[in-house]
């Protein structure tokens, strides 16, 4: 602010003016976003300095210059400046005696400023130069930001009545005027009424001592009521539009959510099959590891065999040589033989006993070895068992993975379509809306010009009837009340049959939430039972875990007691097929639980499809009901045109028997 008024001061000095003191005071107190300039004489000077500093200024929202005695210089230098400002939203020039010249400026200043929505013109003379103020409403019929509009006590005569209807019939956003006390008359207040077919935004329009008549006021009345109804029905309309783009929002998102929910379960399902995967490795590294030493216990019974053999060979070779050795004693040694033959045929009784033994021994051993490789045989064939065993799990495992892969990209794909299904319904509607809207205005358009047509006819009769129209008036008089009562009855029925379809249609709405409480209430069930049952299989799969490991600790227990295997060799072997059978047993505890969850997905899946195929049934009736509403307001809409019509008539004295066939 204080930046503003040194500004001012010296725009003011170096234009050879003393800035106002007045002007200065105002600038010194602290009025945040408004420059109150009221009952202040100021010049030319200080317009101009105050509309050059307004072209960029960014402080004040609201200028107000009422009763200011603003001169023609200075109304243009001051209105010149706004012309090219964006923040200004509220400028008030009551009281200035703005006139020609102030006309033309502001026709500029509308057609040009692009932030002005209020804008006050009481107690001018703007209606006093009729090509002025034709220019004025020219700037006014182009502008798209101005929302009120005061034009009280300006002299507008019934020609500036009929341009401001022209510009009217152009404007798309002024929604506000004040035209009381100016002096339209009747030619005026017709020509103010013929404007509302084109304009759609204006619902609020006074019009007290401007000697209107007062039918001419009721149908203003009328026509302002109807436009304020179908702002209303838009905005209606519009909420109703962003509930139910929220609705869908929140449809994709909770989509998305089950979306990256299944996704999760997914992963999750893949990592507990890697592991399993990795447990069966290890499994099958442990039995390998059990095998191989299994393989070397053999290698050194093989040994050991060879080791007796080569004994047994060395102790044939020990006999041969004693026989050498002993024929050559009795070749030698002829008669110590006959001493000594009672020890030779001891020492030959115990090297046959000797060789028996061994002979005994080594088929012993023989048979030993045959049943170790019996029993080594045993362990191929159930090591076999079981690789063929894992080999089926790897099998089953990797075929349900690929149909968990193939379920994911169904249901990509159906996730997908049902996007696009739903974008092209969407689009569908808004074309259809956009067609629908376009139609409606044709329609009017014609109906609008076929109504001129007629109004230009019946003027004609207008002129060869009014002598039966003073006989006729009493009876039309009566006509038109009952019409009137006739109008309102209907009204007043059809009013009560459109409540009573918005309260239906409340309680579908209404019902259709509860649905969908109840539907996600079922879904926090099914999720709840997963996760038990989630939770039930981690359980068991730690089971599995805790006997695995049991099991790596009964191999390491026989590898420590590899002297026992003789005799423990069949008890482990028998807790091996317990455990075998338990993990069977387990396997198939696992697949029914994946059954259920299967059973489960679908069930949930069946409850989201029917979830959907309710939203789209809702949305249908919805759109349905749009379109009979507004069927019902354009029809509300040609019912105000006749009625307005019928009044138009009747005041220029045309009888109620040539408008009844038009109705």
């Amino acid at each position: 602010m204080e930046e503003f008024r040194r500004a001012y001061s010296r725009l003011c000095q170096e234009r050879g003016a003393e800035p106002q003191e007045a002007v200065l005071r105002q600038l010194q107190e602290p009025r945040r976003g408004r420059l109150d300039l009221a009952t202040q004489s100021l010049t030319a000077d200080t317009c101009g300095a105050l509309g050059w500093l307004l072209q960029s200024q960014t402080l004040f929202t609201e200028l107000v210059l009422s009763d200011c005695m603003l001169s023609e210089e200075g109304a243009r230098l001051l209105l010149q400046g706004l012309c090219s400002n964006t923040v200004v939203r509220l400028l008030d020039l009551k009281g200035n005696n703005l006139c020609g010249t102030g006309a033309e400026v502001l026709g500029k200043l509308l057609r040009q400023n692009k932030s002005i929505q209020s804008l006050t013109l009481e107690w001018n003379n703007l209606g006093s130069w009729e090509e002025a103020f034709a220019t004025f409403c020219t700037g006014l019929g182009a502008n798209t930001t101005l929302r009120q509009l005061d034009l009280r006590n300006n002299q507008v005569n019934h020609k500036g009545a009929e341009e401001l209807a022209l510009a009217l019939k152009r404007n798309s956003s002024l929604q506000q005027l004040d035209l009381r006390w100016n002096n339209m008359g009747l030619l005026g207040g017709r020509a103010l009424v013929n404007c509302f077919p084109s304009n759609r935004t204006l619902w609020r329009l006074q019009l007290a001592g401007n000697n209107i008549p007062g039918d001419v006021l009721r149908a203003v009345e009328q026509a302002v009521d109807h436009n304020q109804d179908r702002q209303a029905a838009f905005q209606e309309s519009q909420a109703r539009t962003h509930v139910l783009s929220k609705e869908v929002r929140s449809l994709r998102e909770e989509k998305s959510k089950q979306f990256v929910g299944l996704m999760e379960t997914i992963d999750k399902q893949r990592e507990e099959i890697a592991r399993s995967n990795r447990t069966s490795a290890a499994r099958m590294g442990q039995l390998q590891d059990a095998l191989n030493e299994r393989h070397s216990i053999i290698n050194a019974l093989k040994a050991k065999l060879q080791m007796t053999e080569a004994a047994l060979a060395l102790s044939e070779q020990k006999v041969q040589e004693l026989g050498e050795l002993l024929a050559a004693a009795e070749q030698k040694q002829c008669q110590e033989r006959r001493l000594e033959q009672q020890e030779a045929a001891e020492r030959e009784s115990k090297l046959l006993r000797d060789v028996s033994a061994a002979k005994e021994k080594n088929l012993q051993l023989g048979n030993q070895v045959d049943e170790l490789e019996r029993k080594v045989k045993s362990l191929q064939e159930q090591l076999f068992l079981a690789r063929q065993e894992l080999t089926t799990t790897v099998a089953e495992l990797k075929l349900r993975a690929v149909q968990a892969e193939e379920r994911l990209d169904s249901e990509k794909r159906r996730f997908k379509q049902s996007l696009e299904t739903s974008e092209q319904l969407r689009v569908r509607e808004v074309e259809h809306m956009a067609r629908h809207v376009e139609e409606s205005e044709r329609a009017l358009q014609e109906r609008v010009q076929r109504l001129e047509a007629t109004r230009l006819t019946l003027e004609e009769e207008l002129s060869h009837v009014k002598a039966a129209a003073l006989i006729d008036r009493g009876q039309a008089e009566e006509e038109l009340i009952k019409a009137k009562s006739q109008v309102r009855l209907e009204e007043q029925q059809r009013l009560a049959h459109l409540e009573e379809k918005l309260r239906l249609l409340a309680q579908a709405r209404d019902e259709a939430q509860n649905a969908c409480l109840q539907r996600k209430q079922v879904v926090t069930e099914a999720q709840a039972r997963a996760s038990q049952l989630s939770l039930q299989v981690d359980g068991l799969r730690r089971r599995l875990e805790e006997l695995q490991q049991e099991l790596s600790d009964k191999e390491q227990e026989k590898v420590a007691e590899v002297n026992r295997v003789r005799v423990e060799l069949q008890e482990q072997i028998g807790r091996l097929q317990a455990e075998l059978t338990t993990q069977e047993g387990l396997r198939e505890k696992v697949a029914a639980l994946e059954r259920q969850l299967k059973v489960i997905s679908s069930d949930h899946r069946e409850a989201l499809l029917d979830r959907e195929s309710e939203n789209a049934s809702l949305r249908e009736r919805l759109r349905l009901k749009e379109v009979e509403i507004a069927r019902i307001c354009d029809e509300e809409a040609q019912r105000a045109s006749f009625l307005q019509n019928a009044v138009l008539a009747y005041v220029q004295g045309a009888p109620v028997r040539a408008l009844s066939p038009h109705k």
